[in-house]
């Protein structure tokens, strides 16, 4: 528990997702733009697999998938589409270890978080496993299992480095606000009780002795509920939060939980005018006034992120976004008021 509470975190870092299928380019271009916050680079490009879900699916333990026409299905026996995910993780996590000798620090890896992995991975029917309680409760347990062997081999590789894990929840609020449609497109799948949720939540974040983010780039984050849950951060598209989120911010700082800011846009069609430094990080200072929190706390409370992964960027862009979000973070250290 002291390890938590004494994290010490980086200014700046990534959400996950990189453009292109080149892991060592993409290690290089991440460890090189974050020398305090590097993060292991996802490269959906490269096909089945390497996405967020089948990299997820091949961590989990005496649980299988396959690809679909429909998405990931669950199968008997590992096959093809599992033992590529293994394969391009071992591929990802090798270039990691290349760019990271001698590394001291902070270092976040990504998976996705029990409740989207039940809303996107099909039961042997077509169904999403979240419409069967105990099909839940099995990938949780599956997934807690895997992602220990997963942050063992991390801290293996690097040594020195201090793991951050995070967990990828987009479809987190469609879940809570019963929202996530059944195979058949004609009907939702009823809300999952939030204590459910959370006892879930709590489950995988206790894997590990490190600290753990949770990220949704998705509209209305339950921040309360993450907390509880015993998120140390919660990483979060600064456009998109609401009035009621706004005032949750405050609770959030108050309490001790980091808040990973996405502010520099994630790709290049959203980046017209993209400002820099100072300019990008206005919004953040102009909430923390409104909310009357101290000035002097804004560097120690927020980390500077893209306001979601990069896949959909050029790599030109994904290399400027990552700069962007260094000189923004320079800038509230440097000017807090």
């Amino acid at each position: 528990m002291s390890e938590k509470q004494d994290f010490t975190w980086g200014a700046a870092t990534g959400i996950g997702s990189m453009p292109g299928s080149d892991a060592r380019e993409s290690a290089r271009t991440v460890t090189g733009s974050f020398e305090d916050f590097p993060h292991l680079a996802e490269l959906p490009a490269r096909g089945p697999g390497a996405d967020m879900i089948g990299r997820t699916i091949g961590l989990l333990v005496e649980m299988y998938a396959h690809v679909e026409p429909s998405g990931w299905r669950v199968s008997d026996r590992p096959g093809r589409d599992t033992r590529r995910a293994h394969s391009w993780l071992g591929e990802d996590l090798d270039a990691l270890e290349e760019f990271t000798q001698g590394y001291e620090g902070p270092l976040k890896v990504q998976a996705v978080g029990p409740w989207t992995l039940a809303a996107s991975l099909e039961l042997r029917g077509g169904e999403a496993a979240l419409g069967d309680p105990g099909a839940c409760r099995d990938l949780t347990a599956s997934l807690a299992e895997g992602l220990r062997g997963h942050l063992a081999d991390v801290r293996r590789r690097v040594p020195g480095a201090q793991v951050v894990l995070q967990l990828d929840e987009p479809s987190l609020t469609a879940v809570l606000r019963g929202r996530i449609r059944t195979a058949s497109g004609y009907r939702t799948h009823r809300a999952v009780d939030r204590q459910v949720v959370e006892s879930a939540l709590r489950d995988v974040v206790a894997v590990t002795d490190g600290p753990v983010v949770v990220h949704s780039c998705a509209p209305e984050v339950p921040f309360a509920l993450l907390r509880r849950a015993g998120a140390h951060g919660i990483s979060f598209d600064f456009g998109l939060l609401t009035e009621r989120e706004e005032e949750a911010i405050g609770e959030t700082v108050e309490g001790g939980t980091k808040l990973f800011a996405g502010v520099v846009p994630s790709t290049d069609t959203a980046s017209a005018g993209l400002s820099v430094g100072a300019d990008i990080v206005k919004g953040v200072r102009t909430l923390w006034r409104r909310l009357g929190l101290n000035p002097g706390s804004l560097s120690e409370s927020v980390v500077i992120t893209p306001s979601c992964g990069l896949a959909g960027a050029s790599p030109a862009y994904a290399r400027a976004a990552l700069a962007h979000c260094v000189r923004a973070a320079r800038s509230l250290a440097d000017n807090p008021e």
